[in-house]
């Protein structure tokens, strides 16, 4: 797989909003990770694209402004609005709650949730997470957890949670298996289901052809 450039990348994620600082932060990660054909890279780029609208958005967005969408989106947490009413524009009350006594956070009261929120273009969420890549990369995210939206670590952490997850086996295009159903089984690997499995999908595809004859 030849090198990332910031033009193919420009073309690839149109909205990215740096394009040659990003492929300078992805290029070492793709080659540590053996990203290395088209078919990973497509799909890489596709569903961090996605988790980090193309790169632009690094620290996930807990600033929900109905009850309604919170309902939506932590079905079990809040299964009325009212339940979900005190949480709405308050990221952090949101967080610390959501995210309480799950992924190696402490309780509501410890503020872990807010303090390892999802950051990076593949949202490395909870503590336990955070010290995992801190070990893998040589970082300290635990004490420092922004350092995770730094475009360097951003995309390493990213490329390491890939491989680590098997998801280069799934990307690889093998026929006649369902090629569809390996583009789900990565999606539920970062997202913990198929949310956005269609705009996911829709952004593969426009990579590929994007990228098509550059590799």
């Amino acid at each position: 797989m030849p090198q990332l450039s910031a033009q193919s990348l420009a073309k690839a994620l149109p909205n990215c909003p740096d394009p040659q600082a990003w492929s300078d932060a992805l290029n070492p990660a793709l080659q540590k990770y053996d990203i290395s054909t088209m078919d990973r890279l497509c799909a890489f780029l596709a569903q961090t694209g996605y988790e980090s609208s193309a790169f632009s958005r690094l620290t996930e967005n807990l600033n929900y402004s109905t009850a309604l969408r919170l309902t939506k989106v932590w079905p079990k947490r809040f299964p009325t609005e009212a339940m979900a009413a005190p949480y709405v524009a308050n990221p952090q009350k949101l967080a610390n709650f959501v995210y309480a006594n799950r992924v190696g956070n402490g309780d509501v009261a410890s503020s872990d949730g807010f303090r390892y929120r999802g950051r990076g273009i593949i949202q490395v969420t909870g503590r336990s997470n955070y010290q995992a890549a801190s070990k893998e990369l040589g970082v300290d995210l635990v004490a420092n957890p922004d350092l995770l939206a730094q475009p360097a670590n951003a995309a390493m952490s990213a490329a390491w949670f890939w491989a680590s997850h098997g998801l280069n086996a799934l990307a690889d295009d093998r026929t006649p298996d369902d090629d569809l159903e390996d583009f789900a089984e990565i999606t539920r690997r970062i997202n913990g289901g198929t949310v956005g499995l269609k705009d996911r999908l829709a952004l593969f595809n426009q990579i590929k052809a994007a990228l098509a004859g550059q590799g």
